[in-house]
């Protein structure tokens, strides 16, 4: 047993997600072999909110033991591979996830939330931009609607630093507006505004840019998709037809040639209505399986359906992410939508340095 061995025993070690073995992917790191007969190995990722670690742990000794019946013990450490940004004028942000619906009111703002919260608990270092620049409730939604971001100096240049809540930086307009003063810009204003809230914000390294987006397909969505390198883009729909047929369009304007952003994945929102004294009852109160078959329809990947309950909006008030309560049904339909956006960024990403 020598360390080429314990390599081409992890050949038969295959992503999951990406459908090659991870030492063609080049994710095996330093191999160690130990005198009381165990074996170390390193593991690469690019992403520290892979959900398939224990996936790949397991299979990885699996194949050793598969080779080497007499060794004791596998041990896998994880590292994510080191990442720079390709544009140095941006901030150092691995994955930009915009998220979009075609109207307002279906819950868009409280899908990003509840993502970003996911991914925190994963293990990945996340912000959220709220370019809602009409209408920014992320304040709201995290439980700062009464903070403001302080200034800070980098190079010689004043910076706003983003405020951050359970782990995640977060910079909206709605820290630098009135409450009771609406915003009344016309489209180049605010696509400028937006445009100096990303840059002239210190943001720190990060894994994941959550990007709550304005509904519909106006100025904002071109310019986010336009300016900023998007990994791609989650449509939030409710089941009922009109909100449904405008996230048709949402669909469309990302898919057209100008823009060309990859659609990660479909949610349906208020799918259906459980009443807190009958848990085990569903109402289909906007109709069925909209999102669904939206998503069927445009060959997009399906992420979830999320019910219509009371402690959502109660969660929403109070400014806590639900996605960060344990042992909640609803925590874990986001979480469980946030673990896929992981898996189809990585998928994304490897089919682009493939191309």
């Amino acid at each position: 047993m020598d360390k080429q061995s314990i390599l081409e025993a992890l050949r038969n070690v295959i992503d999951p997600d990406l459908k090659q073995d991870i030492v063609s992917l080049g994710m095996v790191g330093d191999i160690e072999l130990r005198s009381n007969n165990s074996v170390e190995i390193t593991l690469y990722l690019t992403t520290p909110a892979c959900p398939l670690k224990e996936v790949l742990a397991s299979d990885c000794e699996k194949a050793i033991k598969q080779v080497f019946p007499k060794v004791k013990e596998v041990k896998v450490a994880f590292k994510v591979k080191p990442w720079q940004s390709s544009k140095p004028s941006l901030p150092s942000i691995r994955y930009w996830i915009g998220v979009a619906s075609g109207k307002g009111g279906v819950g868009k703002s409280t899908l990003a939330v509840n993502i970003a919260a996911t991914l925190q608990c994963l293990g990945a270092k996340v912000g959220i931009l709220d370019a809602d620049i009409y209408g920014p409730s992320v304040p709201i939604l995290m439980g700062l609607q009464n903070e403001r971001p302080s200034v800070v100096q980098h190079q010689g240049r004043d910076y706003m630093e983003p405020v951050e809540r359970y782990g995640i930086y977060v910079m909206s307009i709605g820290f630098l507006a009135s409450e009771e003063k609406a915003i009344a810009w016309r489209g180049p204003m605010a696509s400028n505004a937006l445009r100096q809230l990303l840059t002239d914000t210190w943001w720190p390294e990060l894994d994941y840019l959550i990007i709550d987006l304005p509904p519909g397909t106006g100025d904002i969505p071109i310019t986010v998709a336009q300016l900023f390198p998007l990994t791609g883009v989650v449509i939030i729909t409710t089941p009922q037809r009109v909100a449904v047929a405008d996230a048709v369009k949402a669909i469309a304007m990302f898919s057209q040639p100008p823009l060309q952003v990859p659609i990660l994945g479909i949610v349906e929102n208020m799918a259906y209505f459980i009443p807190p004294d009958m848990p085990e009852k569903k109402y289909y109160l906007f109709g069925k399986d909209g999102g669904r078959s939206l998503a069927q329809r445009y060959n997009i990947p399906f992420l979830g359906a999320i019910p219509l309950i009371e402690t959502i909006a109660e969660n929403s008030d109070l400014g806590v992410p639900i996605a960060l309560e344990a042992d909640n049904p609803v925590a874990e339909a986001y979480r469980s939508i946030g673990k896929q956006i992981v898996q189809w960024c990585a998928k994304l990403v490897h089919q682009k340095a493939m191309a």
